[in-house]
């Protein structure tokens, strides 16, 4: 597939926990998904008291999973680039600060900047707006994501929705698909999407996931390649397209959630410069697969944290 009124959102809504370091996932974003309620979509917290802060030996190791992570992308030569955090714990990564454009991974921004501007907040879509939020997400539709584009006001309102989201390094473009973004912001966004104190009501939060987890079969790869067998639930929106400024060669993009047992992940793999767009699916299911294995070793025997 090709993938070619600005008001303010209320003062109320500014997310400021969601943040993300470029060097790593600062403790501020891990902080951001440990409300006292929880995200329908995901595991229930336990009643008990949160664990303690991680002891420095499993700081070390995610330390180390970092290094070995580094060294596995830079084989790609800056062309991809990995941003991760598991909301149950204490490990995090992020590897890349190169800007890639977003192509179809940006409709699941243009939802949550559609959801942003309801009111009042967490009103439920009229019928015909929902049935193009399904279309635009579940099969990457994109007759449907230019009516919500011209619905949110275009590049205008994204920003706008932007600056609530906590999201410091997208810049939206006037054709949706040429915004451009880091695999950093990218985990910014899917924080707040799943976070109880972020900006979205917890039946937004329970719609974009719902969505994201029925995407069609065709579309199921990616992040998707990074779960484990068995008791795990996957969510998912991925981006593909051509690029003109780099001779015709393929960007492939994915963002996602993986919940398992002990874990909830979310994950962004952006990449560009592939012959073709087998490659660059390749690349970025590879890539996602070897960060999640890293940080599951990391974490191994740690307790998980509360949500």
């Amino acid at each position: 597939m090709a993938e070619r009124a600005d008001r303010r959102l209320p003062r109320r809504w500014i997310i400021s926990a969601v943040t993300v370091s470029l060097a790593g996932v600062a403790t501020a974003a891990l902080g951001a998904t440990r409300g006292g309620d929880h995200d329908e979509t995901g595991p229930a917290p336990s009643p008990s008291p949160a664990s303690p802060i991680p002891t420095t030996p499993a700081v070390d190791r995610i330390d180390q999973a970092r290094t070995r992570i580094k060294a596995y992308l830079q084989r790609y030569d800056g062309h991809l680039a990995v941003a991760a955090l598991d909301r149950q714990g204490a490990a995090a990564v992020a590897v890349g600060s190169r800007r890639f454009e977003t192509a179809s991974i940006v409709k699941v921004n243009i939802l949550a900047a559609l959801l942003l501007r309801q009111q009042p907040p967490g009103k439920a879509l009229g019928s015909e707006t929902r049935r193009l939020a399904e279309a635009m997400i579940v099969s990457s539709d994109n007759d449907a994501a230019v009516a919500l584009w011209q619905k949110i006001q275009g590049f205008r309102g994204l920003t706008a929705a932007n600056r609530t989201l906590g999201l410091r390094e997208t810049t939206a473009n006037s054709h949706w698909g040429l915004t451009t973004t880091t695999a950093a912001d990218q985990l910014r966004l899917l924080s707040a999407l799943t976070s109880p104190t972020g900006p979205l009501t917890p039946q937004d939060r329970t719609f974009i996931m719902g969505l994201m987890k029925k995407v069609i079969p065709e579309q199921r790869w990616g992040v998707t390649a990074a779960r484990v067998p068995a008791n795990s639930s996957v969510y998912v929106k991925n981006g593909w397209d051509t690029v003109d400024a780099d001779g015709g060669r393929w960007l492939v993009n994915s963002i996602g959630r993986v919940v398992e047992p002990g874990h909830d992940w979310l994950i962004a793999v952006l990449s560009d410069h592939h012959a073709n767009q087998q490659e660059g699916i390749r690349a970025v299911e590879r890539a996602a697969t070897f960060v999640l294995k890293e940080l599951r070793a990391a974490t191994a025997g740690d307790g998980p944290s509360q949500s």
